[in-house]
This record gives C-alpha cells, sequence and structure tokens, in this order.
C-alpha cells in the first residue's frame, strides 16, 4: 500500500529547504524529497557564498529585499549559524538604472550611497570602478553550504520529514492531490507510491523535466525554462591587504567591454579567493549529462576581465567552478499554484537571496493564504 501524505515538497535545494521549513512552522504535515545527498554539487545551491544583491528598484523585488533581510537574521539567531556576511555589495558601470535603485531602496529603508569612482577606489583598492558606483552596505555574502542545512534542520524540529537520496521517477497529476513513484538509494533502488494532497515543485534544473513526464489532469505550461552551466571561477588574491565587497559590474559600449559576455558579478570566497562571474551565458545543458568543464573561450574573457577590472587579483591563477542556472525569458521567477501544484521555479541565476521570502510564498500558495505577485504567474 502506498504512504498518504499532506504535502511533498519535490527538490531539497535552496527553495525546496526554505519551502519545507515555511509550511512545517505553520504546522503543515511535509515531506521533502531530495534526488542526491547533502551538499551535492548538482545543482545550483552549493559552495559557501552568494551575494546578496540589493541593487533592485522594482517595487515586488524591493519588498522581498526587504522581507528577506529581515527573515536571514531570524534564520541565523534560530538556528545559531552566521549565513550572512555583511561586506557590502558595490554595482557600477554605465548603468542607467543605478539612480532609480538607490532612490527606491532609500524609500524602502535600505542603505544606498553614490560614490565616484575615485572614492570608491581608496576603500576596496582591489576593483577598478567604472563611470558611476553605488554602494548598498546591508548586502554582502550568504553561505549556501551553512544555509540549507539549518532549513531543513529547523523544519525536521518541527516534524517535516527530509528524505535524501530520493528520486521522483513519475509524477500524475490527480483532481485531489499527486500521486509520485519515489525511487530511494539510486537506481534499482526501493520503489514506492506516494499519494499527497498536493507537491510543491521545487526540482530546479530538473523541474522542466518532470513536469514533462507528468501524466494526469492536462499539461502544465510554464514560460521557457532554459538549463545553462555557469562557469564562474576564484581568482588567487594577489592584494593581501585589500579589502573586498560583493560587486556587480554592468558593461557599456566602447572597446573597454568588447570581449564581455554580460554583466559580471564576484565576491571573496573566503580560504578560495575572488569568485567572478559572467551572468547566464554558459552553455546549454541537460542537468543529467553535464560536463562541470569551463568554456575554454568564456573562461579566457573572464581572464581577461580579471586583467583589466580587478588589480586585486592574479588573473593567471584561478580555479573553475561550475553550477546551474534555470533562467525564465525575463529572468522573473515563476511562482505559481497550477492545481495540486505549487511552483517555485526559473530563479534566472538572482534568487538565492530571496529564499526565505520564496519559502513564505510557497507556503502561501500550498494553504491558500495569498497570491504571489503577478509578475511571478506562470501563465504571466
Amino acid at each position: 500500500m502506498g504512504t498518504i501524505l499532506d504535502t511533498v515538497v519535490i527538490g531539497g535545494g535552496a527553495m525546496g529547504s526554505a519551502a519545507a521549513w515555511a509550511l512545517a512552522r505553520r504546522g503543515r504535515q511535509v515531506t521533502l524529497l531530495e534526488q542526491f545527498g547533502p551538499g551535492h554539487h548538482n545543482g545550483a545551491s552549493h559552495g559557501s557564498t552568494r551575494n546578496l544583491n540589493p541593487g533592485y528598484h522594482r517595487p515586488e523585488y524591493v519588498a522581498m529585499l526587504a522581507e528577506a533581510l529581515a527573515l536571514w537574521d531570524e534564520l541565523e539567531q534560530d538556528s545559531g549559524e552566521r549565513l550572512l556576511t555583511r561586506t557590502g555589495i558595490v554595482n557600477h558601470g554605465p548603468d542607467p538604472r543605478l539612480p532609480l535603485v538607490q532612490a527606491a531602496l532609500t524609500e524602502a529603508g535600505i542603505r544606498a550611497e553614490s560614490l565616484r569612482p575615485d572614492e570608491a577606489a581608496e576603500r576596496w583598492r582591489g576593483i577598478r570602478f567604472d563611470q558611476q558606483v553605488l554602494y548598498m552596505p546591508d548586502g554582502g555574502q550568504l553561505n549556501p553550504e551553512a544555509a540549507l542545512p539549518a532549513f531543513q534542520r529547523l523544519a525536521a524540529a518541527r516534524g517535516a520529514e527530509i528524505r535524501h537520496h530520493t528520486r521522483v521517477v513519475e509524477l500524475e497529476i490527480m483532481v485531489d492531490g499527486v500521486r509520485l513513484t519515489v525511487e530511494a538509494g539510486g537506481t534499482g533502488g526501493t520503489t514506492e507510491v506516494v499519494t499527497a494532497g498536493q507537491a510543491v515543485v521545487t526540482a530546479g534544473a530538473w523541474t522542466a523535466k518532470l513536469l514533462a513526464r507528468a501524466a494526469g489532469s492536462g499539461t502544465v505550461r510554464l514560460p521557457r525554462l532554459t538549463v545553462t552551466q555557469e562557469q564562474p571561477a576564484h581568482f588567487r588574491v594577489a592584494d593581501e591587504q585589500a579589502v573586498w565587497p560583493g560587486f556587480n559590474h554592468t558593461p557599456g559600449s566602447g572597446p573597454d567591454y568588447r570581449n564581455w559576455y554580460s554583466p559580471v558579478y564576484g565576491m571573496q570566497t573566503p580560504g578560495e579567493g575572488i569568485k567572478a562571474g559572467w551572468h547566464g551565458v554558459g552553455p546549454v545543458v541537460d542537468p543529467d549529462r553535464r560536463s562541470f568543464l569551463p568554456e575554454p573561450v568564456q573562461l579566457a574573457a573572464l581572464q581577461d576581465y580579471a586583467r583589466t577590472w580587478l588589480p586585486g587579483v592574479d588573473a593567471d591563477s584561478l580555479e573553475a567552478i561550475s553550477c546551474t542556472y534555470t533562467t525564465t525569458p525575463d529572468e522573473d521567477f515563476i511562482l505559481d499554484r497550477i492545481g495540486p501544484l505549487v511552483i517555485g521555479a526559473g530563479f534566472s541565476g538572482h534568487g538565492f537571496k530571496f529564499t526565505p521570502v520564496v519559502g513564505r510564498i510557497l507556503a502561501d500558495l500550498a494553504t491558500g493564504t495569498r497570491p504571489a505577485p503577478q509578475i511571478f504567474s506562470a501563465s504571466r
């Protein structure tokens, strides 16, 4: 006989772990299914640094930022873990949105200060600053390696069941819930049929594959989800006395930007160097058939960027790393309910900072508390 559950969360990365935490805080029975083991490197939620970049001006994101800053503080207190290092974030370059960002953040009570490039260089000499600079001291670096176990541990303390090495091989959508066939222990392991009143789908790069093979009441239609293998790198610090904020650099036109693929983001990862990477321009991949190897032309261009714009690093001494982006056409998230499915997907390389808020929104959708903002609708 199959197991009957209330709410099952499919995918135990950042967003699924946060959804389990948020649901468990509301007293809901929740079971989290994750196909890999703790701390795996197959998706988008590993490593020890992600920028909490407050550089938004659209009201939906600014409101989520304010909530996220409060929730990360709450999570640190509840878990006893340090999850956010407030180094500040510095955005620079010929980006016409920076004055809009400063105005929106200031109105929301999130600090933002315009600096001249020479002023910024006096504070952070490891970076060459470009034209205009916006310093946001409330930003910094989040630690996924600490945050995911904290979400799961707090969820489990409130009764959530966390099941690693458990893969959903079949998903059937029914009128009154979902039926899952799950395989525990890897290929050839134990197979079980699980019935639940609803499923929260937070499967990251596997979302489209999972929903494409779902059976039952109609096709689940989402904006296109493109999975790319992103290839940032850690560069060795050459200037040991330099102080490093998180940074984002938007290009303009002209010869200084001719070999750019996209804006560049970066931050210091303690013990590993200065992380820098292009945004969302890696090769399209099947998440089950990744090489994990850097694309050499993009990596060489990233080294050229470091030589020009990051004087505090050794551009010839680096270690390439790999993660996935799952990106929507407009880079806005998908946070919606379709029948018995609550879907959190398409975080487009800028979602991690919002993790506890996304968990709250998914819990709202699962409990019928309130809808998500319209910009995140699956039917937009």
